[in-house]
């Protein structure tokens, strides 16, 4: 059977031709998903490609962003963190979770902490602070809290939303903190105890121990400040506001196989109900 004769560098020469071409189409469609999303990374970039029905591998993903600017450079950015463990020293409680962050289970393992974010001129130093509670199922932000001043009352009003949300199951909760004095209070304590709720904490200036909450923090300033400064404290909190609807609703993530958190939830409430 005769075999169509072409020269060996006309073929490479159409098929780099064909790829230099399907490169552009896709690149096109990852500006504009980056456009939407500015935060996100190759991997959550896989995953919406995939939700539109194209099929790319992660590695010419990356390549793709690597070589036009795309790559989300934002996360090296650092901020200072809010130290809530200064001032009077009440009660620990033991380090539950050890770092064990994974679970299948919603409302099972939850994490929290206090961070700080500014407004107006720096010089002028105001902020406001942000207290919410993650689930470690599945990202979700449950419940949050901001306010001026980060009081103990302050923590408390998410505390009180989680447990008046979190359905019937038949395994207990642990809510996992550093060892901010918000946390070493009665009232935190004995709200937890009547509700027959785990206390977890961190070790003493160990950060890791709450890496999954630290993660939120770095990943919201970043997306948050990204070229944006807020000049007033409405400003600041609307953008927190609907900077949290969209990480619950609609930013989806690779760890949640390309779910949103919100979606992952209910999936997952449906296995264990």
């Amino acid at each position: 059977m005769p075999y169509a004769t072409i020269k060996r560098s006309t073929f490479y020469y159409q098929a780099h031709r064909h790829e230099a071409k399907d490169n552009q189409e896709l690149l096109q469609v990852i500006k504009d998903i980056k456009q939407q999303n500015p935060g996100y990374g190759y991997r959550p970039v896989t995953d919406e490609l995939h939700h539109r029905g194209i099929k790319a591998n992660h590695k010419r993903v990356s390549r793709l962003m690597s070589e036009n600017g795309l790559s989300s450079l934002m996360y090296n950015r650092q901020t200072r963190k809010y130290d809530s463990s200064i001032g009077p020293q009440g009660k620990k409680a033991m380090n539950r979770l050890n770092r064990r962050f994974n679970t299948d289970r919603p409302y099972q393992k939850m994490v929290t902490d206090v961070s700080e974010y500014r407004y107006g001129n720096m010089s002028q130093d105001k902020r406001v602070y942000l207290s919410p509670i993650k689930d470690l199922c599945s990202g979700e932000i449950v419940s949050y809290n901001i306010s001026d001043h980060p009081t103990t009352d302050f923590v408390m009003k998410p505390l009180i939303e989680l447990i008046n949300k979190r359905p019937v199951l038949s395994y207990r909760m642990t809510v996992h903190s550093d060892q901010g004095i918000q946390y070493q209070t009665n009232t935190w304590r004995q709200t937890l105890k009547k509700h027959h709720i785990f206390q977890s904490m961190s070790r003493r200036a160990t950060c890791l121990d709450n890496a999954s909450m630290e993660s939120f923090f770095h990943t919201m300033k970043a997306e948050l400040y990204y070229d944006h400064h807020y000049q007033t404290k409405q400003e600041l909190i609307k953008a927190m506001k609907a900077w949290i609807v969209y990480y619950n609703q609609y930013r989806i993530r690779h760890k949640l196989k390309g779910k949103t958190p919100i979606k992952y939830r209910n999936l997952a409430l449906g296995k264990v109900a």
